[in-house]
């Protein structure tokens, strides 16, 4: 039996309550601005209805798994090998499961299957299994990945009297639904709702076209690897890689919050770009560099040498121009698409893109729907070519960060600026 001592009580529930009021705070500035009944924003929120995720319900879930879990800390009693074979059983037995659950829908879709209920009844039993110990066993993982994360956020140097503020707290769950919002005759984030998770492609694109078609706006559905709420989300994925990466990203956000830039997150298409490309970077190098101290093994192979010191240098071979790149590609979609809005021709503008969506699709990427919604998204995470098209946010971002001798320099940095114009005499 594990005991809890007064000073594991009570500090479990001082940080509970800190949690919660940053929690709270977050809400307070999302919310502050109510909006008017008639506005876009509110007409989405009416069509999406009752299909509108329950953040309230999550997060007081969410908080009540941690609190349990910071009173019995678990994982203390785990040395450094036992802690990592615990981590990698959890994503082990969630491959298991993802395979089997395949195999299940297999099963279900098989036009010859006479009976898929008894046939995949034993598929099922195991995978009612795997889920068990996994439920058993995500509150220790995940609390050994928040230990791991912030031990190289602090080498990193973001902590404040010792503490990383706010401390690093995420829970792997299925995420919402982000329906995107876009006027028709300009590429911008106009709006967006959260919904419910598990929608089939059918209903979502339902509630697109109703809303569309209400509305006279370009609507799409997309899916997120995480969302910074507190404590964040982080999408259930067999890639540890991934989940380290989406939870350090999530931070950033939540580091970004308590900062002007995060503060004013929804001000302007350029601040959004500025902070989702910030924490896409921070993410990506604070992920690998979790992955280096505690999981070696799973680094990505470095590339290939291009030549062989002290031998006969290795031509270069000629790119083949034929060769298919997806954002090679996708930036010239948008470059095009941009040009035929500002030239006042939506039709053409949308036809275009569904050309270019058949396009992807013939080529191995099934692009569901390709719009201005579509770029209002994935155009924020602008750390190379792609669906930013010729955007300059995400290149200044770059160039902030190949500038900044560390990464906390480049974050603190970014964190205070207000406009892109402070961005781009930053990096003059």
């Amino acid at each position: 039996m594990i005991r809890v001592s007064r000073t594991w009580f009570f500090h479990a529930f001082s940080l509970f309550y800190r949690r919660a009021f940053i929690f709270t705070l977050v809400a307070f500035l999302l919310i502050r601005d109510a909006p008017l009944p008639t506005d876009v924003p509110t007409q989405v929120s009416v069509r999406v209805g009752a299909l509108q995720f329950d953040f309230v319900t999550w997060t007081l879930n969410a908080l009540g798994l941690k609190l349990l879990q910071s009173l019995t800390a678990e994982q203390s009693y785990l040395n450094v090998d036992e802690r990592k074979q615990l981590v990698l059983e959890y994503f082990d037995l969630l491959g298991q499961s993802t395979k089997l659950e395949g195999e299940i829908d297999s099963i279900f879709t098989d036009p010859a299957q006479t009976a898929p209920v008894a046939a995949s009844a034993d598929l099922k039993t195991e995978v009612t299994t795997i889920r068990a110990r996994m439920k058993t066993i995500q509150p220790m993982v995940e609390a050994i990945l928040q230990e791991q994360i912030s031990a190289v956020y602090a080498e990193q140097g973001f902590t404040i009297g010792g503490q990383l503020l706010p401390p690093i707290s995420f829970h792997i769950s299925a995420l919402p639904g982000f329906l995107v919002v876009s006027p028709r005759e300009k590429i911008e984030l106009q709006t967006y709702a959260n919904i419910e998770p598990g929608l089939t492609a059918d209903d979502e694109a339902t509630l697109e076209a109703r809303v569309e078609k209400d509305l006279n706006i370009s609507a799409l559905v997309v899916p997120v690897g995480g969302l910074g709420t507190y404590p964040a989300m982080v999408y259930e994925t067999t890639s540890l890689n991934y989940t380290l990466e989406v939870s350090a990203h999530e931070w950033a956000h939540n580091y970004l919050t308590l900062r002007p830039l995060g503060i004013n997150y929804d001000t302007s298409g350029e601040l959004r770009t500025m902070n989702e490309t910030a924490a896409t970077l921070v993410g990506k190098e604070i992920g690998q560099l979790v992955i280096a101290r505690y999981y070696p093994e799973r680094l990505p192979p470095p590339p290939a040498p291009t030549s062989i010191p002290d031998a006969t240098p290795i031509p270069t071979p000629t790119p083949d121009p034929s060769a298919f790149n997806f954002n090679i590609e996708m930036r010239e979609t948008r470059v095009k698409v941009d040009e035929l809005l500002a030239a006042g021709e939506i039709e053409a503008a949308e036809a275009y893109m569904e050309s270019r969506r058949q396009f992807f699709w013939d080529h191995g990427y099934r692009i569901r729907k390709l719009n201005q919604a579509y770029f209002a998204f994935y155009g924020a995470y602008n750390t190379g070519p792609g669906a930013g098209g010729q955007d300059p946010v995400g290149p200044a971002v770059l160039a902030l960060r190949q500038r900044s001798t560390t990464l906390k320099e480049f974050l603190d940095t970014i964190s205070w600026m207000t406009s892109f114009e402070a961005l781009q005499a930053a990096v003059k």
